[in-house]
């Protein structure tokens, strides 16, 4: 049996990103047009990616708990649950959503033309909960100034950390992504003094290098964020982007998450926003809201490319999706164009 093959989850940073979360409307007729376009994603993104080669697109579909079991139903993801709303001394808030696209390219036309394709196939089928246009900001910088993703893993550690493999075997080559968009006030942010942001960070704002861990604030994000389970560090890929609008106070950094395990990112929320021990919270919080929260699972390509449009939730469990069973996944599938990370990452 064939291994499958994954979304391009661990594709190259690219300069532009779309990401748009729907619901469902109730009723059969709309379960069958999302599962009709599950199959049909693969050649929408290659008819506008064939016009640009060069231009890295790929696209990623993702699905909530709620939508997969109306979908697709039995069986399920094993870690695949809604999104986990954490009340401490910050709120990481619960947000609608069925189904995350992902478009990634280096420019925006493509994004957009492949967006608008999509959402023309679910015209009067999804209600639009949030569409948020990224942009790369200089040197891989977000708007608060500071590198985001330098350590991101790559090559084989980036598959490792991101792909699903023995664990769930049924999934093997799939995915977790947690979604957020903050909000920056940037503002109060600006009147910080350089040093104190450093702190809050837990790097240097101009040269990127990480702080000492002899100088280092245990409230400093990277101090947070960093997972340790049995002497071993849990890592995540994140490919965050900058948004806003110039004439508004709607800016900040769109968060998205790919884990192999979405407990991983879980805990790292936790300790942001109740503290490590509680009370000891990321102090960025002070000066940035979380206003959407979301967690999907990430088929594989395969999966997707074999959706029948009729297909019901108990036929679903009497047929698998091909290649299920296999721990070898492939890091590349057909809804991606261009190869492993391979640049300066988003943190």
């Amino acid at each position: 049996m064939p291994s499958p093959v994954s979304q391009p989850v661990v594709a190259k940073l690219t300069k532009a990103a779309i990401f748009l979360v729907v619901t469902i409307h109730p009723g059969a007729e709309n379960e069958a047009a999302v599962r009709a376009l599950c199959g049909d994603l693969a050649s929408l993104l290659r008819a506008v990616g064939f016009r640009h080669p060069d231009g890295q697109l790929s696209s990623i579909m993702a699905f909530g708990s709620r939508a997969w079991d109306r979908l697709f139903g039995a069986p399920r993801p094993k870690d695949l649950h809604p999104f986990k709303e954490i009340r401490g001394q910050h709120h990481a808030v619960s947000t609608p959503g069925d189904i995350l696209f992902h478009i990634r390219a280096k420019h925006m036309d493509l994004c957009f033309e492949l967006a608008m394709l999509i959402m023309s196939r679910l015209d009067g089928v999804v209600t639009t909960e949030d569409e948020v246009h990224g942009f790369a900001y200089f040197d891989a910088r977000d708007l608060l100034g500071f590198v985001d993703g330098t350590e991101n893993p790559v090559d084989q550690a980036a598959v490792d950390s991101t792909t699903i493999g023995a664990e769930d075997a049924a999934f093997a080559g799939g995915s977790y992504v947690i979604v957020q968009k903050y909000l920056h006030d940037l503002k109060r942010w600006n009147a910080v003094p350089t040093e104190q942001q450093e702190n809050i960070i837990g790097r240097y704002k101009f040269s990127d290098v990480e702080q000492d861990d002899s100088v280092k604030m245990p409230y400093a994000h990277n101090v947070l964020t960093t997972i340790v389970e049995d002497g071993e560090e849990l890592d995540i890929v994140r490919d965050n982007m900058p948004f806003g609008e110039a004439g508004s106070e709607e800016r900040g950094t769109y968060f998205i998450g790919y884990s192999r395990a979405p407990h991983r990112i879980e805990r790292m929320l936790e300790n942001m926003f109740v503290g490590n021990p509680p009370g000891n919270y990321d102090r960025l919080l002070d000066f940035s809201r979380a206003v959407t929260g979301s967690l999907f699972f990430v088929p594989t390509a395969s999966f997707l490319e074999d959706v029948a449009p009729g297909l019901t939730p108990a036929a679903s469990a009497a047929s698998p999706p091909s290649g299920a069973g296999s721990a070898s996944p492939r890091a590349e599938g057909s809804l991606g164009i261009g190869s492993l990370k391979s640049e300066a990452e988003h943190e």
